[in-house]
C-alpha cells in the first residue's frame, strides 16, 4: 500500500509542516503523518505568531526558505513591530492572525509542495533495527518504511488535560493522546519526563463591552515577516487590553483546593514565562491587577482569546471570575481554559543536528524537546528536516552557530543546558543580538541556505541586491555634503544644531533624533539620489551607519568566541582519563558529549576550570 520514503515526518503541527517542507524542497520524498488532517498547522494555543525574540525566529525561517513567514503574512489581521523606542536589536515583529485562514494556507502551501505526501493516522512504534530507525508502525498496523523518522508530537505524547478535578486523556481539548512511542523509546534507552503548559477560556466577542478597554491598534506600516513580496492586508482588526482586579484574584482563589496545579495531580513543570493566572495571583500577591490582551481569532469570527488568563481551575470558577473583568460583565465562554501534561524527551539527548544519539536516522523537533512556542517549534522542524535531508544523502549537517542566528541560539541551548522547563526564546539568551537582528536575518542566512539548495533563486536575488543597495547608498551617504542652508529647517525641526559649514551626509545621520528617511524627504537634492532604493534598504543602511561601532565590537567578540568553538572534540573522546575534573563536569561531559570546547563552556554546572583542563588535556 505504501512505497518506501526518504523521510517520514509524525506530527503536522508547526514543527512537523516546517520538517515536511524543508526536505522535500530539498528533494526528498516526505510523507506527512498526522491524526487529523483538518488540523494541519493549527494555532493551539494564541492566534499569533512572533514577538520579542520569537519575531526574529519567524524571519530566519524564512530566510532559509522556511514557510512560517509567508503563511504569517497571508493570514495576519494585525502587525506591530515590538519595541520600536529601543535599538534595533530589540525590534521584533508580531502578527495576530486568523486562526482558520493561518491552517487553511499552511496546507495549501504543503499540497503545493511537490515530494509530500499525507496520511490520516497515528504513529505509536518505530521501525528500529540495530540502533538505526528504518521507518515507523501506525495505529492501523501498516508499516512504512523510510530513512529517516523525524517525530514532532508536540502535547500529544500521553497528553493529559486537566480542568478543575477533571482529568482526561487528549493531546488537545476534543483530540485524543498519542500513545506507544514514548513507551518504546524509553525502553530503548532514551529518557523522557513530563512537562505541562496551558490555555485560556475561548469567548464570544459578541457579549464584551469594548468600551470600558483600551484599544491597541496595529502599525500603519505593515513590514511583514517575509522577505519575499507577500501580499499585506488593506486593513486591519483591533485587540483591546484590560484588567483583573483584586475582586476577580478573590473568586480565582476560591478554586484553588480544586487546581490540580496546586491539589498535585499536575506533575509537570509549566512555563516560568508563560505562567497561569493562578499562578501570577500567587506568585505576585502584592499586584493588585494584571493585564490582559483581548485578541480576536480572525476576520469572520466572534472567537476571543483571552491572553493572560491560562488556567486550569473549574469551569465555574473562570466563568465567575471573568465576569467582574471590566467589560466581562455579561461575558459567554466557547469553552473552558485548561492545562495539559505531555511526555518529553530532554534534549541533552540529541546532536546539533536534532539526531538522536542513541538511535541513528531519529529526530526529534519542538515540544517533544521541551520548547514551547509555535515560533520555537517552526525553526526546530525546519532544522531537523533539512538534516534528515543531508542524512539520508550522507551529506554534511547544516548547524547554525550561535553568531549566526537566534535558531542557533535556541539549538546550542537545547543540547548544552538541556531544560527543565519549557524553554522559551529571550532576546537575552543570544550574546550576539546585535548581529541577529530581525532586519538582516536575509543578509545573515539566504545565502547559506541557497548553497544547501533550499533557498530559491528569486530570495538570493532579492538578498544580493539588498546588499549592494545598502553598500550604495553607504557611499551616497559618504560622498555628499550638506549645504547649511538646505539643511537648516530640517535640523531645526528636528531639534538638532544647524550647520555653520558644509558636511558629510553620512556624520549629520550619526547625531540623536536624526534618521535617514526624513532627511531625504525633507532635503530635495538627496530625493534624487535615493529615488532607485526601497523603504527596506534604506532602513538597513542607516541602522549599519548609525551602529557600525557596536557591530563591529560584537564582531570581534564573535572572532574570539570562535577559537573555542573550532576546537573539536572527538566523538569517543574518553572523559574518565581526566582525574582532575569536577564530579559534576564529568557527568555532565559523558552526559551531553560536547562536540566542542565552546559547548563545553556553555553546560551548566561546568567551571571555566573544568573547560581548562579539558583544554590542557587535548592539547597534549
Amino acid at each position: 500500500m505504501f512505497p518506501s520514503y526518504d523521510i517520514i515526518v509524525v506530527g503536522a503541527g508547526h514543527a512537523g509542516c516546517e520538517a515536511a517542507a524543508a526536505a522535500a524542497n530539498l528533494g526528498s520524498k516526505v510523507l506527512l503523518i498526522t491524526m487529523n488532517m483538518q488540523t494541519i498547522a493549527q494555532m493551539s494555543c494564541n492566534p499569533a505568531m512572533g514577538g520579542i525574540a520569537k519575531g526574529q525566529i519567524v524571519r530566519e525561517i524564512d530566510a532559509l526558505g522556511g514557510y512560517s513567514g509567508i503563511v504569517t503574512d497571508k493570514s495576519m489581521i494585525q502587525f506591530r513591530m515590538l519595541n520600536r523606542s529601543k535599538g534595533p536589536a530589540m525590534w521584533s515583529p508580531r502578527a495576530q492572525n486568523d486562526r482558520m485562514l493561518f491552517a487553511a494556507t499552511w496546507r495549501e502551501m504543503l499540497e503545493n509542495t511537490p515530494n509530500v505526501d499525507f496520511y490520516q493516522d497515528m504513529v505509536n512504534g518505530i521501525l528500529v533495527k540495530n540502533n538505526q530507525v528504518h521507518g515507523v508502525i501506525t495505529g492501523l498496523g501498516h508499516k512504512i518504511e523510510a530513512k529517516a523518522v523525524v517525530v514532532t508530537s508536540g502535547t500529544f505524547l500521553n497528553g493529559v488535560i486537566h480542568i478543575g478535578e477533571k482529568r482526561f486523556g487528549g493531546g488537545r481539548v476534543a483530540e485524543k493522546a498519542s500513545t506507544g512511542i514514548t513507551e518504546q523509546l524509553v525502553s530503548l534507552g532514551l529518557e523522557s519526563d513530563r512537562l505541562k503548559t496551558g490555555t485560556p477560556p475561548r469567548i464570544d466577542g459578541r457579549s464584551l463591552d469594548y468600551t470600558k478597554m483600551e484599544e491597541q491598534k496595529g502599525d500603519e506600516e505593515i513590514v511583514g515577516f517575509s522577505y519575499l513580496d507577500v501580499p499585506k492586508p488593506a486593513r486591519q482588526r483591533s485587540c483591546w487590553i484590560t484588567y483583573t482586579s483584586p475582586a476577580v484574584h478573590d473568586i480565582l482563589k476560591t478554586g484553588f483546593d480544586r487546581s490540580p496545579m496546586y491539589t498535585g495531580r499536575i506533575e509537570g513543570v509549566g512555563p516560568r514565562y508563560c505562567p497561569s493566572i493562578e499562578d501570577k495571583i500567587n506568585r505576585f500577591a502584592e499586584r493588585e491587577r494584571h493585564q490582559l490582551f483581548i485578541e480576536p481569532e480572525g476576520w469572520n469570527t466572534v472567537e476571543i482569546y483571552v491572553n493572560g488568563f491560562s488556567t486550569s481551575l473549574p469551569e465555574e470558577v473562570q466563568y465567575q471570575a471573568l465576569k467582574e473583568v471590566q467589560g466581562f460583565e455579561s461575558v459567554r465562554i466557547f469553552r473552558p481554559g485548561y492545562a495539559i501534561e505531555y511526555d518529553y524527551f530532554p534534549p541533552t539527548q540529541l546532536t546539533h543536528s536534532l539526531e538522536t544519539k542513541l538511535l541513528q536516522n531519529l529526530f526529534f523537533a519542538g515540544q517533544i524537546n521541551g520548547t514551547t512556542g509555535y515560533e520555537e517549534a517552526a525553526c526546530q522542524g525546519l532544522m531537523a528536516g533539512i538534516n534528515a535531508h543531508q542524512k539520508v544523502r550522507a551529506l554534511e549537517p547544516f548547524i547554525l552557530k550561535r553568531s549566526e542566528g537566534y535558531i542557533g541560539v535556541l539549538i546550542d541551548d537545547l543540547i548544552s543546558k538541556g531544560t527543565e522547563e519549557p524553554y522559551r526564546m529571550f532576546t537575552s539568551r543570544a550574546e550576539f543580538r546585535t548581529l541577529l537582528r530581525q532586519d538582516n536575518a536575509d543578509l545573515r542566512l539566504t545565502e547559506m541556505s541557497y548553497r544547501l539548495g533550499l533557498a530559491s533563486q528569486e530570495r538570493m536575488d532579492k538578498t544580493i541586491a539588498k546588499r549592494s543597495g545598502v553598500e550604495k547608498i553607504k557611499e551616497i551617504l559618504k560622498e555628499y555634503s550638506l549645504d547649511p542652508v538646505e539643511s537648516e529647517q530640517f535640523l531645526q525641526a528636528k531639534n538638532s544644531a544647524v550647520l555653520t559649514q558644509k558636511q558629510k551626509a553620512i556624520q549629520v545621520l550619526l547625531r540623536p533624533n536624526i534618521d535617514l528617511p526624513s532627511m531625504i524627504r525633507s532635503i530635495p537634492r538627496l530625493q534624487n539620489a535615493f529615488d532607485d532604493f526601497n523603504a527596506e534598504t534604506i532602513e538597513q543602511a542607516e541602522i549599519q551607519v548609525k551602529y557600525d561601532v557596536y557591530i563591529e565590537k560584537e564582531k570581534e567578540l564573535v572572532q574570539k568566541m570562535a577559537q573555542l568553538e573550532d576546537l573539536l572534540i572527538p566523538d569517543n573522546f574518553n572523559y574518565d582519563r581526566i582525574s582532575s575534573l569536577s564530579n559534576e563536569a564529568l557527568q555532565k561531559f559523558k552526559r551531553v558529549r560536547p562536540r566542542t570546547l565552546g559547548q563545553a563552556s556553555r553546560i551548566s554546572g561546568v567551571n571555566p576550570s573544568d573547560v581548562q583542563i579539558l583544554m590542557v588535556y587535548m592539547g597534549r
